[in-house]
């Protein structure tokens, strides 16, 4: 058999379409889908590469990079979408390599898209633990160094030197993630929505509490450029709106995970462009403001160096606002924003946790894999086996 021998679209699609007791449970809704997309995709990236993209590229022109970002994302979510409906199985980039490029490349994909959602979830559950840490330190909760860092020595934050044994968050979060995705993924999808909705009200929030107190001059507006105060709205021309686009563009992977979900939709040929195009289109929306706020509050130029952006804004904010009841809202804002990054780069793990037990489930159902790893558990009719394993590798290197 040739390594380039592709599989039948016909032969994918029956698959797809197979239901009973050891096949994967068709429960997911457009809405399901759609608060799937927005968990993948807001992550940190929303409070930190916006920062980074108007101090050193676009200014407060970031809010075109924005856009820019989103029209170049939306190319690719409209390819999955349109895979994901006509081909809807669980192996998501894998299974159309093996219906049009071939087993060998799919091969590759498959182990491509495995590493990407291991690694993915671990880094993500080590920067989940750092905010967990850091907002139990703010209730006066001082967790040990050493059961919050990977083995070695570790610089402090107050200059010293401590040393890590073992990251026991990033680990217990990974397991309980694990648990959660092995119990049901209408469970999972439910537990992510509840998520979901609670970290968009903190990028709303934002948003609401911010707008009253930004400045025109900060965009250049209604001011005479090069003036004191005044900010250029493109300091660097077209070409730093163009790198503030590519840097930006990272805040909006996540919604091809998406596609992993489809043999578990109820409808996918209505409901996975619904929930891919329409993850994207809410993410886009809310980076728009969340970025236009933010270069309104503050000098665009003190989010250059500036470790965490947000806090640089809020704090802006805060002497325009102080002695009101908004000010008393942002001043507890950056543990809020804490919040919103915990809950964040949760639902971020569930999505990716969740992808990769679906991408070996495709690969064992096509003899790339031991049958094992196809198997389904009888009662939550979910890849069990390989979910527990995914949970194993990402807390392993987590810790």
């Amino acid at each position: 058999m040739s390594l380039f021998a592709t599989k039948p679209i016909s032969k994918i699609i029956a698959e797809a379409a197979e239901t009973g007791e050891h096949t994967l449970k068709k429960t997911l809704t457009s809405v399901d889908l759609t608060l799937l997309g927005v968990g993948a995709i807001i992550g940190t990236g929303i409070f930190v590469l916006t920062g980074q993209a108007a101090g050193k590229h676009a200014g407060p022109a970031v809010v075109i990079s924005m856009i820019l970002a989103g029209i170049v994302s939306a190319f690719a979510a409209l390819c999955y979408s349109e895979f994901a409906a006509s081909v809807p199985i669980s192996g998501s980039a894998y299974a159309y390599g093996y219906g049009t490029l071939g087993e060998f490349v799919a091969w590759i994909i498959g182990w491509d898209l495995i590493l990407e959602y291991a690694f993915g979830a671990a880094t993500v559950s080590v920067g989940w633990s750092g905010y967990v840490v850091s907002l139990l330190k703010d209730f006066g909760i001082d967790f040990p160094v050493a059961l919050s860092n990977p083995p070695g020595r570790i610089l402090l934050t107050d200059g010293t030197y401590g040393v890590g044994v073992f990251n026991l968050p990033a680990s217990l979060i990974a397991v309980a993630i694990t648990l959660l995705l092995i119990r049901g993924i209408k469970e999972s999808a439910s537990f992510n929505s509840v998520i979901v909705m609670v970290k968009v009200l903190v990028v709303v929030l934002f948003i609401v509490a911010g707008i009253g107190y930004v400045m025109p001059s900060n965009l250049g507006i209604g001011c005479e450029a090069g003036s004191m105060g005044c900010a250029e709205f493109m300091p660097k021309g077209f070409s730093g709106v163009i790198t503030g686009a590519a840097v930006i563009f990272f805040a909006y992977i996540g919604f091809d995970a998406v596609s992993t979900a489809a043999q578990e939709s109820k409808n996918p040929q209505r409901d996975m462009p619904i929930g891919i195009m329409g993850s994207l289109a809410i993410c886009t929306f809310l980076y728009i403001l969340v970025s236009g706020v933010m270069v309104g509050l503050v000098d665009y130029k003190l989010l250059t160096n500036a470790a965490a952006p947000i806090a640089t804004a809020i704090d802006a904010a805060l002497v325009r606002a102080e002695g009101t009841t908004m000010g008393v809202i942002l001043s507890v804002f950056p543990m809020i924003i804490k919040v919103g990054a915990v809950l964040g780069l949760s639902s971020t793990m569930v999505v990716m946790m969740m992808g990769q037990p679906r991408v070996f489930y495709s690969m064992s159902k096509d003899g790339l894999l031991p049958t094992w790893a196809a198997k389904v558990h009888t009662k939550y009719r979910t890849p069990h086996i390989t979910t527990a394993i995914t949970g194993v590798i990402v807390a392993t290197l987590a810790g």
